[in-house]
């Protein structure tokens, strides 16, 4: 689909990745931008707020009323927690994971797919990860709800074919935003990641692997052993 004069929704937009793609759609010409955030802050010029928690079903249905005009929904909202399975803390983290990745996803698409079929089809851009396919300790709930959204996006698209809406699901590995900084490993920057997603959206791709991690991760499912059973060597 064509980014310019698209009216694109962007959730998680107040800053990182969700505010790359923001400015990226501004950049490429996007009609209207709106960058949704649970706590409304002063944004640039061109950027229209509005105040949403995908947590909570009533507001995700009211931006949707107010919002009827957008034909690309981009799903960045999201969090990451470090810890294992076995922490004591693993089954609030686990929900609290759930709660936002996967079903405040959830909520989204079903609220903005008749406005995305009312306005000829559009587009899905789903956020995921190189932790779709790959869990270690160190982001064990993240990766288990990062698995369930990318499940829940190969779905979303079967469902969505028939009024046109393109699903794309973006996977990379760590990228340079508030949510990394204190990890000690190679990122790629949140402007390089919104770009390459843009790029593979305007192509038409239903999936957009954004860095070189991710299609390492990919190649290497198929491998023997798999990398998924293969971590710790790697």
């Amino acid at each position: 689909m064509r980014i310019e004069d698209a009216v694109i929704f962007v959730t998680g937009a107040n800053r990182g990745m969700g505010l790359a793609f923001a400015h990226a759609a501004l950049r490429r010409g996007a009609r209207r931008v709106y960058a949704a955030m649970r706590t409304p802050v002063p944004m640039p010029k061109g950027l229209q707020v509005i105040a949403l928690d995908v947590t909570h079903a009533e507001q995700v249905l009211q931006a949707a009323a107010d919002c009827s005009d957008v034909s690309l929904l981009i799903n960045n909202a999201g969090i990451a927690q470090t810890g294992g399975y076995l922490a004591p803390d693993s089954a609030t983290a686990i929900q609290r994971h759930l709660d936002t990745n996967v079903f405040g996803v959830l909520r989204v698409c079903q609220a903005f797919a008749p406005v995305l079929a009312a306005n000829g089809g559009g587009a899905v851009l789903n956020v995921l990860s190189v932790a779709s396919w790959i869990n270690a300790p160190m982001l064990g709930a993240y990766g288990l709800s990062k698995s369930a959204a990318w499940a829940m996006t190969n779905g979303l698209r079967e469902e969505l074919r028939g009024q046109r809406t393109l699903v794309t699901g973006l996977h990379m590995g760590f990228v340079d935003t508030d949510m990394t900084r204190t990890m000690d490993v190679p990122k790629s920057t949140a402007q390089e990641i919104a770009e390459r997603a843009l790029d593979g959206v305007a192509a038409g791709e239903e999936e957009v692997l954004a860095d070189e991690r991710a299609r390492q991760v990919k190649q290497g499912l198929t491998a023997q052993p798999p990398y998924y059973l293969n971590l710790n060597r790697r």
